[in-house]
């Protein structure tokens, strides 16, 4: 235990609030680079979004006059070929909305797509069950338009949310018949955590959700006053005609909720160890009133703990992954089709690919991404990567293990790897094999 280095903290805050350095990053101060992730001006990555629509419905239309078996028999070929091409139609959308979010991932410059993603594991959403890459897109830009703004703001919006309807079958909650998935997840994995609720809470939070439904051609939800329940509520001790805004509000009320709030950034972007009752108690004044997540995040980083040696996380796949692409200064956009086919597979491989949580719990964390077969599938990966990057400086043998651990970052390599490395001659091997070690894979 003890405190990281000046330039250790910069790619420390590199790493936790961006997607890692890129070349001459860790050469700025911690002030400094604090300052340009946490800056208000524009992106660097503004590739605009894909134009997506949904597929066309997949039941064919009835022909008049034909023979009634023949009919049925045309219709039914005709239905699976509908099918089949929506379906195609949907995995193409939703591969090139992934392609176009890794290519943001690795050009920007500030802390709002690294918070991006970050909430997309909060708020986990699945496009296995949605099955509209538009819907996702506008989830997605949610978490944008919010990451590192007011949480209020963001709770509210992702309550009424499209997608998060759909996954967690806000349609079928309707006056009379409630369900209570979203309700649910809402108090225990968005806003309150485990403990702080009662089934009552749960049963007349779904009768404030109903109303909310999403058609099969809608763009976003809309709300129909024939399904929702106006009659009073009781929700956390509070009774009232309640409806979605004000079962939110009741929740992030809680004294629980900015614990909770603060608890789930701590976890992801600072340390596996929670943070003591007195920094707890520093970070949820910083949250305060407006639930500000930009001023909670400035907090977090002062902290001790996050300069603490101790305080080391494993990269989640994509992290690992965008990070190396940054070191090498690989854009995803400007890679061959097959090539970005191979790295949606890749990230398949290691159990992460956006837009496919595993559970509205999302993905797991710390040494669980560091399995055998996840390790194979890096190195592949790695492979794939490093030959498609200008290596040249790393030819000269006197300098090599040096020069790709200035590369990508990396403070120092232990004897191990340094031994490792040092009979590797190839600068893309070198590179692969280095984007694998220890010291790269884990944010230390």
């Amino acid at each position: 235990m003890g405190e990281i280095s000046e330039r250790s903290a910069v790619r420390r805050l590199c790493d936790r609030l961006g997607f890692g350095p890129a070349p001459g990053e860790l050469d700025a101060g911690f002030e400094a680079t604090l300052a340009r992730l946490l800056s208000t001006a524009a992106d660097a990555a503004t590739t605009p979004p894909p134009v997506l629509t949904p597929p066309q419905p997949t039941k064919a239309p009835k022909e008049k006059g034909a023979k009634k078996k023949g009919a049925d028999e045309d219709k039914t070929a005709a239905d699976r070929a509908a099918r089949k091409a929506a379906n195609k139609a949907r995995a193409a959308q939703e591969a090139r909305l992934i392609g176009w979010w890794l290519d943001r991932m690795v050009a920007s410059d500030r802390a709002t797509e690294r918070l991006t993603w970050f909430w997309h594991g909060h708020f986990a959403t699945s496009n296995q069950k949605v099955r509209s890459a538009p819907l996702m897109l506008a989830q997605n830009q949610i978490f944008r338009t919010n990451a590192r703004g007011s949480f209020t703001d963001l709770a509210q919006a992702l309550v009424v949310d499209a997608a998060m309807i759909r996954w967690l079958d806000g349609n079928d909650n309707r006056k009379g018949s409630p369900n209570e998935n979203l309700a649910r997840e809402y108090l225990e994995l968005f806003t309150l955590g485990i403990g702080h609720y009662a089934e009552v809470d749960v049963f007349e939070g779904a009768r404030a959700l109903t109303g909310w439904t999403v058609r099969r051609t809608s763009a976003k939800a809309v709300f129909v006053a024939a399904r929702h329940d106006a009659g009073e509520k009781t929700i956390l001790g509070k009774s009232g005609e309640f409806g979605a805004k004000e079962f939110v509000d009741l929740a992030l009320a809680k004294p629980e909720s900015a614990e909770f709030v603060i608890g789930r950034l701590w976890f992801r972007l600072v340390s596996s160890t929670p943070p003591s009752p007195e920094t707890v108690r520093r970070l949820v004044a910083a949250y305060g009133s407006n639930r500000d997540i930009g001023a909670v995040l400035k907090a977090m980083v002062a902290e001790a703990a996050f300069r603490d040696s101790t305080s080391a996380l494993v990269k989640q796949p994509v992290e690992w992954a965008v990070g190396l692409m940054r070191a090498l200064g690989i854009q995803p956009a400007k890679l061959d089709d097959k090539t970005r086919m191979v790295l949606l597979a890749g990230l398949r491989g290691m159990g992460q690919l956006p837009l496919r949580p595993p559970s509205v719990g999302g993905w797991p964390s710390g040494a669980s991404w560091l399995t055998t077969s996840a390790g194979v599938t890096r190195l592949r990966l790695a492979q794939l990567l490093a030959r498609k990057a200008e290596l040249g400086q790393l030819q000269k043998s006197s300098a090599r293990v040096d020069g790709v651990r200035a590369l990508l970052g990396v403070d120092a390599w232990s004897t191990r790897t340094k031994d490792a490395l040092a009979g590797l001659t190839d600068p893309a091997q070198l590179t692969a094999v280095a984007a694998c070690a220890p010291e790269y894979v884990v944010s230390g």
